[in-house]
């Protein structure tokens, strides 16, 4: 009954997320055109709103997600998710302590995979640049890059989830290698980011084996031509957007179970930040250079998190809670973007003439 319940809940949530991009896409968006940063900012909202109001859900009804409705299935969430979180003898007390500390590792695991999605959207931003791709296309491209990024994370979390659970060493492993990304991303955070993405291997190995059309055509990913299937470079740039969310998963992903194991709580964290992507990402790429900082601040939360696995035995032993790793993430985003601003990014001064009249 539990296992119908776990589904029927998710594939509510699935419809739910589905419906709301269509309309964004296929009402809002339906005429071809350039996100306005007023645009950006209402539909950046609309998200951020949608998130927090998910977690007010998981706060007074997030025992539906898993059909708890007795002693005997709370004890089986706890035993496996919860180990460390000591039940009052009364199950009303119980419960909402069970959907306190579910719904403070959702916005908190939320606001950890917002913060870190940043990253994600100045490499996506090269790659629309590299491609020339116009503004107007933006928005489609963005939206089925999110759609499939749903789908993937949907199978690494779930996986992930299941074999964390059978071999819980796997969360050393991640955080190893969590710390060893903030070090390398802190390490090269003032290198000028460069990507041929013309020449890159991915490109290269699509042109190899399907039909690519040399140039665009509108918002077509693909057309045919005299009887011919041709897939256009706006195909091209979904594949590398999708191939890009691969590679940044590998990093979000392990960083989200420093907070919670619990895989629904994980997904749902996760899409609200994979769906609230594509309008901060008209909105920042319109202020692409402004905060500097916010580099070494992921690097950081990239290597305080992966910290937080290797040594998750000893915290929980000590007593340390959720709402710290969330005062922490909201503390460096914060920082990062005050930072930003208070000590601007110095512009290079031209080389000077040394020519005499």
């Amino acid at each position: 009954m539990e296992f119908l319940t776990d589904n029927l809940f998710l594939i509510l949530f699935g419809v739910l997320i589905v419906t709301v991009l269509l309309v964004d896409l296929l009402l809002v968006g339906r005429h071809r055109h350039t996100v306005s940063l007023k645009e950006s900012l209402i539909w950046t909202s609309i998200w951020v709103s949608l998130a927090i109001g998910f977690y007010f859900f998981m706060r007074y009804y997030g025992h539906l997600v898993h059909g708890i409705n007795d002693w005997q299935s709370l004890r089986a969430y706890a035993d496996i998710y919860l180990p460390t979180m000591e039940l009052p003898d009364n199950f009303s007390a119980a419960l909402d302590l069970y959907r306190s500390q579910a719904s403070l590792n959702y916005i908190t695991g939320y606001l950890l995979e917002y913060t870190l999605s940043i990253d994600n959207i100045f490499v996506i931003l090269m790659i629309l640049t590299g491609f020339t791709v116009s503004p107007e296309n933006y928005k489609p491209v963005l939206f089925w890059g999110i759609l499939g990024a749903i789908v993937l994370r949907f199978i690494f979390i779930f996986i992930g989830s299941a074999l964390i659970h059978k071999f819980s060493w796997l969360l050393l492993v991640f955080g190893a290698f969590l710390v060893y990304s903030g070090i390398h991303m802190f390490l090269t955070r003032n290198k000028e980011e460069k990507m041929h993405v013309r020449d890159h291997w991915l490109v290269r190995f699509l042109s190899k084996h399907i039909n690519i059309y040399p140039e665009f055509i509108g918002s077509h990913f693909w057309k045919r031509i005299d009887g011919k299937l041709f897939f256009t470079p706006l195909f091209v740039v979904l594949i590398m957007i999708e191939f890009t969310d691969v590679i940044f998963a590998m990093d979000s992903i392990p960083a989200i179970f420093s907070i919670t194991t619990d895989p629904y709580i994980v997904f749902f964290s996760n899409i609200f930040a994979i769906i609230g992507l594509r309008s901060l990402f008209f909105l920042l790429a319109k202020m692409v250079s402004l905060f500097h900082f916010l580099k070494a601040g992921i690097s950081f939360l990239l290597a305080f998190v992966g910290l937080k696995l290797l040594f998750h035995t000893w915290l929980d032993s000590i007593g340390y809670k959720t709402t710290y790793s969330l005062y922490i993430i909201a503390g460096t985003l914060l920082v990062s973007i005050l930072a930003s601003v208070v000590f601007p990014r110095k512009a290079v001064a031209a080389p000077a003439d040394n020519r005499q009249d």
